[in-house]
């Protein structure tokens, strides 16, 4: 079976960049190349990725997109470009003409809530669908109902919302997330990535079972046919071996017949973010 990373990220570490990075972070503070993870794809059999922004400059977009031409295993880039600026129309149009830019994400969590309900954001997203660009929702459960609000204005455009909304699995706060993302289950332009579990569980002492209610309420809400697997390498370092984040979403979905692993480790992101279908042999 093919397997499709739909979430990470490469960087080269400047501190004034990636200022999110903190103390309890040191792995981070480190550069991360593709070749870095082109070996770690290679032993875990993995086909290819999505690579995803982490800061919100274009420099880093036209980094990403740099990486993507030189190496065939990165299938798409999501990258940032500040939707709230007027000549936003302009600089999607720039990047959509590159055919392995794919999407656009800003980093929403860290933001007001209510910064999803400005006039000006709101312009700029109405600009992606025509230009076929997905948009990845980053945001902390605290966001999941105006987050819903925005995606009920945009029904013709593809949202992701990244690491399940972030849940507080090391607190075992499960029923309120729940209730929250219960309201994306009629709305199926909204996909979930199974991504970004173990940095919300107990980086020392996770285990299996702390997720488990968590990938059963989303596989609920959202079927196996709006479920995407990503990794959050290099992120998910902190926490676990990209090997060990694999096998959480395999061990989860090992009842699961062929044709939905299938949609939730590859088919599911090609489908999404448009990629070119050609690596994948029938």
């Amino acid at each position: 079976m093919h397997i499709l990373d739909a979430h990470q990220h490469f960087w080269k570490y400047e501190p004034a960049y990636y200022d999110w990075i903190d103390d309890k972070m040191d792995i981070l503070r480190q550069d991360y190349f593709p070749d870095d993870l082109h070996a770690t794809y290679a032993a875990n059999q993995v086909d290819g990725c999505v690579s995803v922004q982490a800061i919100s400059t274009e420099n880093e977009t036209d980094i990403l997109l740099q990486h993507a031409g030189q190496h065939g295993f990165i299938k798409g880039v999501v990258g940032w470009v500040d939707l709230c600026d007027p000549g936003a129309g302009e600089r999607l149009k720039h990047y959509s003409s590159q055919s392995k830019f794919k999407g656009v994400r800003h980093v929403l969590q860290a933001e007001p809530v209510d910064f999803m309900e400005r006039a000006d954001f709101l312009a700029g997203l109405s600009r992606l669908a025509p230009l076929d660009l997905t948009y990845d929702i980053l945001i902390y459960p605290r966001h999941l109902f105006t987050a819903w609000e925005m995606v009920k204005k945009f029904p013709d455009q593809k949202f992701i919302i990244d690491h399940l909304a972030k849940p507080m699995i090391k607190s075992k706060q499960f029923e309120h997330w729940k209730d929250l993302m219960r309201n994306f289950a009629d709305l199926p332009n909204v996909y979930c990535k199974v991504s970004g579990l173990v940095t919300e569980a107990d980086w020392k002492n996770w285990r299996y079972p702390d997720f488990l209610p968590f990938l059963q309420a989303v596989s609920e809400i959202f079927g196996p046919g709006r479920l995407v697997f990503g990794s959050d390498w290099p992120v998910c370092l902190l926490a676990a071996s990209f090997k060990n984040v694999l096998d959480i979403v395999k061990t989860f979905t090992e009842t699961w017949s062929v044709s939905e692993k299938e949609m939730v480790f590859y088919k599911n992101a090609v489908q999404f973010y448009n990629l070119d279908r050609s690596w994948i042999s029938e």
